[in-house]
């Protein structure tokens, strides 16, 4: 039976919108490539979630990654508002669950930085019971730690737990913990997968 519900935030809870951030600063189509590359699409963005570095040492990382943008790189990562968006459907479907009894946790890869800039897209954390973003304890999916350490914080047990995440190697790490999941690819989608395993 599955006691506990556990939700990946970017692209499930709320929108990881950073195609639409950088595209809004209205850049040349090579330059946006360019800050997709040295950004969310190399591997520093993975250390910007694991938090163990500060958010100036994080951006000099970027910097090196492409100096030759480096003043695009500073106007675009000043302020990230806006690279998180609401997804209005996050609260009463939180509210949902633990209305007939669910725990609800989140396990996501989350900057500090993302956390202090998109507050208004994140008003769903004031409603679950809980969970790791992956800044506060210096660790990141797909690494088994960060799974282990969620079992062991709550008193989970594996098989009563179900976890949502839009990022395949994200579920095939929780799945060798025993624990079930589900593609997220939309709510409607998912809420079909769940009645599946009994979470309705």
């Amino acid at each position: 039976m599955i006691r506990t519900v556990v939700f990946d935030i970017g692209n499930v809870l709320a929108g990881f919108a950073w195609q639409e951030y950088f595209l809004g600063f209205g850049y040349p189509e090579e330059t946006y490539r360019r800050l997709v590359k040295a950004t969310v699409g190399s591997r520093t963005w993975q250390e910007h979630d694991r938090g163990a570095l500060t958010d100036d040492e994080i951006l000099n990382l970027f910097i090196e990654n492409d100096p030759g943008i480096e003043k695009e790189l500073r106007e675009t990562l000043s302020s990230i508002h806006g690279m998180v968006v609401k997804y209005d459907y996050a609260i009463p479907w939180v509210q949902e669950l633990k209305k007939k009894g669910y725990q609800v946790l989140v396990l996501s890869n989350f900057a500090a930085k993302a956390y202090t800039d998109c507050q208004d897209a994140l008003g769903f954390l004031d409603y679950v019971d809980g969970g790791i973003l992956s800044y506060r304890d210096k660790m990141v999916k797909p690494e088994p730690g960060i799974y282990r350490l969620l079992l062991e914080r709550y008193d989970l047990k594996p098989e009563e737990c179900v976890f949502l995440d839009d990022t395949e190697k994200n579920l095939e790490a929780a799945e060798a913990f025993g624990i079930y999941t589900i593609h997220f690819i939309n709510k409607e989608q998912a809420e079909e997968e769940l009645k599946k395993i009994g979470v309705e």
